[in-house]
C-alpha cells in the first residue's frame, strides 16, 4: 500500500512538473520546428532569393467592424504555419523569360489552344451552358467599354460585368490579336492558365509556391505587416506598388504611371529582396482553393486542401492567387495586402494574372539537371544564330565569308 501510495505522489510530481514545463516554454516552439530548414543548403539559384524558414500566424483572427480594408472571410481562423526555408524567384517570370521557355519547347498556353467543352470538363468545369462545342484561342480581358449605366455593384462578383473574352488575346497578344510585346519583354507574363505555370516551373526544374510560402515571403519572413513594405498604404505619398487609383471601374487615374502592367522592379522590394509581391499581376500558387482551409490546414508545410471548394463559385476547380494586380483598389479588392487570398478557375487565364517560381532542398538536383540542359540549349542555339549570320556574308574569292572593318 505505501509503495503504492511513493508511486501515485511520484507520478502527480512528474505530471505537474510537465505542465508547468509546457506553461514556461517559450511561445512558438515545438519539437516539430527544432528541424525546420533555415540556412540556405546550396548555392543560391540566379535570380532567386533566400526565404529562411520559421514560424508565423497565418491569415487573419476575424473579420473586423468596420471592414475599411475589405478583409473576407476565407482569410479566417488565424493559424500557426512551421516552413522550411525555400528559394523564390525575386520577381515574376516576365515575357523575355516565357519566350525563351516556348522557343525551346514548342509550348502552346491553354489560351493559344483551339478547345473544346471535353478540354473544359477535364478541368473540371460545368460546360452544360456552353453553347458550342469548339471555343476559339482567346482570353479575359478588361472591357473599358462597359456600360456604365447598366453596371450594377453591391452583389457577389458584380466586377465579371466590365471583363470579356477577347479572341486572340494571350501571352503574346495581351490586349487582344492587333497588340505585340513590343515594349514589354521586361513586364510579367500574362495570360497564363495554371498547367501554362506549373509547365513553365517544371521545365526550369522549379515548382509553384504554396499559398503559405507566398503570404510568409510576402510578409518578410512571416512579419505581422499589411502590406510587403509596412503599414501605411503609402508612406510619405509614394505608391509602392502598381494598383488601380480612383473608384474602380468607372474612374482610372493612373497616378503610378501605370495603366496596365509595369516592368518588373519598378518599385520597391520587400525587405527580403522580392519585388511585385504586391500589385502588377496576381500571382498563381499551387494549393488548390478552398473558402474553409484555414479551419483546417496542416500545420508543417502545407500544401492546400485536396478539392477545391468555392461556396460563390460552383461546378469549377480553382487554384489560390496571391498578390493582387492593376486591377486591384480601395473600394473592391485590396489584394494587394500581405493576408489577401485570390482564386482563379484552372480553365482559364486574364491579362492580369501571371506567377513566379520557388525551389526548395528537395528539388536541388532537379533544379540543377534541368538548368544545364537549358544552357546547353542556349549556347546550341547561339551557335545556330551565330552560323547563320555568317552565311549571310558576301563570299570571297577564296570561298570563306568576307569579314567586315574590324571583324576577326
Amino acid at each position: 500500500m505505501t509503495k503504492r501510495l511513493y508511486l501515485l505522489i511520484g507520478l502527480s510530481v512528474s505530471m505537474c512538473a510537465l505542465l508547468l514545463a509546457a506553461v514556461l516554454a517559450p511561445t512558438g516552439f515545438s519539437s516539430s520546428t527544432s528541424d525546420l530548414i533555415v540556412k540556405e543548403p546550396a548555392e543560391r539559384p540566379f535570380g532567386m532569393v533566400w526565404v529562411p524558414g520559421g514560424t508565423f500566424t497565418m491569415g487573419t483572427s476575424a473579420v473586423p467592424i468596420p471592414n475599411d480594408d475589405r478583409i473576407r472571410e476565407d482569410e479566417t481562423p488565424a493559424h500557426d504555419v512551421d516552413l522550411d526555408g525555400f528559394w523564390m524567384d525575386e520577381v515574376p517570370v516576365t515575357n523575355r523569360e516565357f519566350a525563351r521557355f516556348v522557343e525551346q519547347t514548342g509550348y502552346k498556353t491553354f489560351a493559344e489552344r483551339q478547345l473544346t467543352k471535353q478540354d473544359f470538363a477535364d478541368r473540371g468545369t460545368d460546360v452544360s451552358l456552353f453553347p458550342s462545342n469548339s471555343i476559339p484561342p482567346g482570353s479575359l480581358c478588361f472591357n473599358p467599354a462597359f456600360d456604365r449605366a447598366q453596371l450594377v455593384r453591391g452583389i457577389p462578383g458584380w466586377e465579371h460585368q466590365v471583363w470579356k473574352i477577347v479572341d486572340g488575346a494571350s501571352w503574346q497578344r495581351p490586349d487582344g490579336p492587333k497588340s505585340n510585346l513590343e515594349g514589354r519583354l521586361d513586364h510579367p507574363v500574362v495570360h497564363i492558365a495554371w498547367e501554362d505555370a506549373d509547365a513553365y516551373c517544371r521545365w526550369a526544374g522549379k515548382r509553384l509556391p504554396t499559398e503559405a510560402e507566398f503570404e510568409y515571403a510576402a510578409r518578410n519572413g512571416g512579419k505581422k505587416v499589411k502590406y510587403p513594405w509596412g503599414d501605411e498604404f503609402r508612406p510619405d505619398g509614394r505608391y509602392m506598388a502598381n494598383f488601380w487609383q480612383g473608384e474602380f471601374p468607372t474612374e482610372r487615374l493612373n497616378e503610378d504611371g501605370f495603366s496596365a502592367t509595369s516592368p518588373v522592379k519598378s518599385f520597391p522590394p520587400n525587405q527580403l529582396g522580392l519585388y511585385d509581391m504586391a500589385g502588377n499581376v496576381w500571382e498563381w500558387c499551387s494549393d488548390l482553393y478552398a473558402a474553409d482551409y484555414y479551419s483546417h490546414s496542416a500545420r508543417r508545410n502545407p500544401k492546400g486542401p485536396q478539392v477545391s471548394f468555392d461556396p460563390m463559385l460552383t461546378g469549377m476547380v480553382q487554384r489560390v492567387q496571391r498578390g493582387g494586380s492593376f486591377l486591384c483598389n480601395v473600394n473592391n479588392c485590396t489584394g494587394y495586402r500581405t493576408q489577401a487570398r485570390g482564386r482563379g478557375e484552372v480553365a482559364s487565364s486574364s491579362y492580369h494574372n501571371g506567377f513566379r517560381c520557388v525551389v526548395d532542398s528537395s528539388l536541388i538536383p532537379t533544379y540543377q539537371e534541368r538548368q544545364a540542359a537549358i544552357h546547353a540549349w542556349t549556347t546550341k542555339a547561339d551557335h545556330r544564330s551565330s552560323d547563320s549570320r555568317i552565311s549571310t556574308l558576301p563570299a570571297r574569292k577564296d570561298g570563306n565569308p568576307e569579314q567586315k572593318n574590324g571583324e576577326g
